[in-house]
C-alpha cells in the first residue's frame, strides 16, 4: 500500500483530528453524551422550512445568501447589536475555526484553558499554530492572573466551562480584559443556562469577541449554526477568512424562525434548568459525589462506588456499566481533574430517572474499582 499520508504538509500527516461524541446509529439508547436539547426546536423552525422548500424544492437550486445577512439581522436585534457586529458561521466551531485562521500562527499563539472545549488544540495544530495552556485546579477559580501574564495572541475562554459546567461572572470577564492585552474570546455556547453573559461588555470592549451556538439551548444540531459579536473590525477580518456561502439556506431560515420565537425557548431551556439543578442536588446530596454547580446542560459529578471510594476507575467502571446497557454518557480520561468524573448531558425527566435507575444497578452489583 502506497504512503499516500506522506504528501500531506508534515504537521496536518502528525495530527489527530477531534473526537466527538458517540451517536449510535440504533435504537434504545438513553443519549445523555453531546449536551444536545432534550426537546425539539420551536414548531416555528419546520414551518420556515417547509416555506423555504417550496412544494417543488426549486429554491435548493440557488446559492445561499453569502453572507447571511437576514440572519445577522436577526441576531443583531436579539442582542441590541448592529449587522457589522455580527459574523454567521456553520456552527460555532466554524468561527472558532474562523479565529484561529485569522489570530493564530507558530509566532502569536493561541491561548485557552485546560481542561475546556477539546477542539480547540485540534485547531491550532490543523493551523500548524502554538498553543498557550493555562491549567485549571479542582477549584475552578479563573487564572486571572496567569492570563493576564499570558503571551498569546489571543485566548479562548470557556463560560460557562466544558465539561464542568462552571460559570464565570462578568466581573471576572472584565478583569481579564483589562489585565489581558490580547483578543479575549468567550466562547458562549451555554450562555442560555448561565447566570451571566459577556454580550453587555462588546461595547465597552472592543478585543472582547462572543461565540454563540443554535446547538444546545435552540434544538438545531443537525442544522449547524452559530455565530460571533464584536467590534466590527473583528468581524471584518472574520469575513475576509470566511468561506463563502459558508451556512446554507435551510440552517439560515431555520436559525431566525428559531432565534425570533423566545417564549417557546425560554420555556425549554427553564425545564432543563429545572431537571439540571434536581439532578445536581441528587448527586451532590442524595449521593454524596462532588459535583460542580453547573450553569449549563450538562453535570459534571465524579462517582463513588459501593464502598465510597473515587477515582480514574471508579468512573471508568460506572461509564462502562451504563454502556453496557445503553446510557451514554461522556468520560474524559486524559486529564487529570477530569479522569475521576462524568459529564452528563441533562435529558428529559424520563431519561435523568432511566440514569438513576442504572446508577442504582451499578452501586448494587458493587462492581470492583
Amino acid at each position: 500500500m502506497s504512503d499516500l499520508i506522506s504528501l500531506a504538509l508534515p504537521h496536518v500527516s502528525k495530527l489527530h483530528a477531534y473526537t466527538p461524541g458517540l451517536q449510535p446509529n440504533d435504537v434504545g439508547w438513553v443519549k445523555l453524551n453531546t449536551n444536545e436539547c432534550p426537546y425539539p426546536p420551536s414548531p416555528k423552525v419546520g414551518e420556515a422550512l417547509v416555506r423555504e422548500i417550496g412544494h417543488d424544492g426549486a429554491s435548493l437550486r440557488l446559492y445561499p445568501n453569502p453572507t447571511s445577512a437576514p440572519l445577522r439581522a436577526v441576531v443583531a436585534k436579539l442582542h441590541g447589536l448592529q449587522e457589522t457586529n455580527v459574523c454567521i458561521g456553520n456552527g460555532s466551531d466554524d468561527i472558532l475555526n474562523l479565529l484561529v485562521r485569522a489570530f493564530c500562527t507558530r509566532e502569536a499563539q493561541l491561548g485557552f484553558t485546560m481542561p475546556s472545549y477539546s477542539l480547540y488544540p485540534v485547531l491550532v495544530e490543523i493551523q500548524d499554530g502554538e498553543s498557550t495552556v493555562i491549567e485549571f485546579d479542582r477549584s475552578m477559580r479563573l487564572p486571572l492572573e496567569r492570563i493576564a501574564a499570558s503571551k498569546a495572541k489571543a485566548f479562548f475562554l470557556t463560560s460557562p466551562n466544558a465539561p464542568t459546567g462552571v460559570g464565570f461572572s462578568n466581573a471576572e470577564i472584565e478583569q481579564v480584559l483589562k489585565t489581558f492585552q490580547g483578543l479575549l474570546v468567550v466562547d458562549e455556547a451555554y450562555a442560555l443556562f448561565a447566570k451571566e453573559n459577556a454580550v453587555e461588555l462588546i461595547a465597552k470592549y472592543p478585543r472582547l469577541v462572543v461565540v454563540r451556538t443554535l446547538s444546545k439551548a435552540y434544538a438545531l444540531a443537525g442544522l449547524r449554526v452559530g455565530y460571533a459579536l464584536g467590534h466590527p473590525e473583528i468581524i471584518d477580518v472574520l469575513d475576509r477568512v470566511r468561506d463563502s456561502y459558508n451556512v446554507n439556506r435551510l440552517s439560515q431560515v431555520a436559525a431566525a424562525a428559531a432565534l425570533q420565537d423566545n417564549a417557546y425557548y425560554m420555556d425549554v431551556v427553564g425545564r432543563i434548568k429545572a431537571t439540571r439543578d434536581r439532578c445536581v442536588r441528587g448527586f451532590a446530596n442524595e449521593r454524596g459525589w462532588f459535583t460542580y454547580p453547573s450553569q449549563s446542560n450538562f453535570i459534571f459529578t465524579e462517582p463513588r462506588n459501593a464502598r465510597g471510594e473515587s477515582g480514574p476507575a471508579v468512573a471508568r467502571s460506572l461509564y462502562d456499566f451504563l454502556y453496557a446497557n445503553k446510557v451514554l454518557v461522556r468520560y474524559f480520561a486524559s486529564h487529570a481533574l477530569t479522569a475521576s468524573f462524568l459529564r452528563i448531558s441533562v435529558g428529559t425527566d424520563d431519561e435523568m430517572q432511566a440514569l438513576n435507575q442504572k446508577i442504582d444497578s451499578w452501586l448494587k452489583a458493587a462492581p470492583l474499582a
